[in-house]
């Protein structure tokens, strides 16, 4: 029997048309451009209307990336959307974007894991396609966390932009292209280190047991940037030895968008040249799970990722969670 290979056929990608600079940052909170740049390496992100939700980001990449998959939405198994930022607790915002494009006969959910959600939402479809049981799936990778952050604080909302990419998968096994390898790791005991408390169960908007605790996304910046430098290049190292490769063999690095310092800690460690290194930190930001796709995407854009390469992603956020990708584009 062969082999089925879960292969990237098309990529997409959709933001909002508002740019927040960090002198725009700057008029509405103590801080200014020279300090966000030196600590993030962001020197601008995009940041959506009151209209523009997850869900319809997504549906904006995911008619791009059919388009250039050249596969109808009619012909699509399975929708999944990675994400923590959905337009409503419940319906997912899977089965808004499935609605919205028309997949008639595909199945959908949502996956939360943060930022580390695209890399988990890639590896579900993968596992799902090389076991046969769906062909075509559409993966969306999208947040909307500026909705979510206190503009008082400028420790974090500094950091986060709104995005979303996609990609679509398409079993074949005639080729040696598609996700090669994939690792996940959790660790829940660092949960208290970013989080998002009210509009659970736990704290329902609608009860008054809310009322101390925050609407907006908290992160303790120093145990948040310690984690990630470690969990970023241990991931990477796992993956390559489980994958029998070495960082020569790396055509790409696409690492997740959130602090220009933690790409080059890792990049360090990997002995990976700047060439080889994709960073667009500087313009969007940390958008979460719609961060590593819209690092694909322009990547392949501008012509840095070609079919055939091999391209490693990783990724860390809540959870905490953190993992990395292997595709051979």
């Amino acid at each position: 029997m062969k082999t089925i290979h879960a292969v990237v056929e098309g990529i997409g990608h959709g933001i909002p048309s508002k740019v927040l600079t960090n002198d725009d940052l700057s008029k509405i909170v103590d801080t200014n451009d020279e300090w966000i740049a030196q600590r993030t390496g962001i020197r601008e992100r995009r940041i959506c209307t009151e209209d523009e939700t997850a869900s319809t980001l997504g549906v904006i990449a995911a008619r791009e990336a059919l388009d250039h998959a050249g596969i109808a939405p009619d012909d699509l198994d399975m929708v999944i959307c990675a994400t923590v930022s959905g337009d409503m607790p419940f319906p997912s915002t899977s089965c808004l974007i499935q609605d919205a494009i028309g997949a008639s006969k595909a199945g959908a959910f949502d996956l939360g894991a943060a930022c580390a959600g695209f890399i988990y939402a890639t590896a579900t479809a993968s596992a799902m396609i090389e076991a046969g049981q769906v062909r075509n799936v559409l993966v969306v990778g999208v947040d909307v966390l500026s909705k979510f952050v206190d503009w008082t604080d400028r420790s974090t909302c500094v950091l986060f932009g709104d995005g979303a990419g996609a990609i679509v998968l398409h079993g074949r096994t005639d080729t040696d292209r598609g996700v090669l390898k994939t690792v996940m790791l959790s660790d829940g005991g660092g949960a208290e280190h970013i989080k998002l408390e009210v509009g659970g169960s736990k704290y329902p908007m609608c009860s008054p047991r809310h009322g101390d605790h925050s609407h907006h996304i908290f992160m303790a910046g120093r145990e948040v940037y310690r984690f990630a430098v470690t969990a970023m290049g241990d991931a990477c190292c796992r993956l390559l030895d489980q994958a029998g490769i070495t960082a020569e063999d790396i055509d790409l690095f696409v690492p997740h968008q959130a602090n220009l310092r933690i790409i080059e800690s890792a990049a360090k460690r990997l002995e990976l040249p700047p060439e080889k290194v994709f960073v667009n930190v500087d313009r969007f930001g940390n958008t979460s799970a719609g961060s590593i796709p819209l690092g694909l995407y322009e990547a392949e854009r501008d012509g840095r990722l070609k079919p055939g390469m091999v391209v490693m992603t990783v990724g860390f956020g809540a959870g905490l969670v953190w993992g990395a990708n292997l595709i051979r584009w």
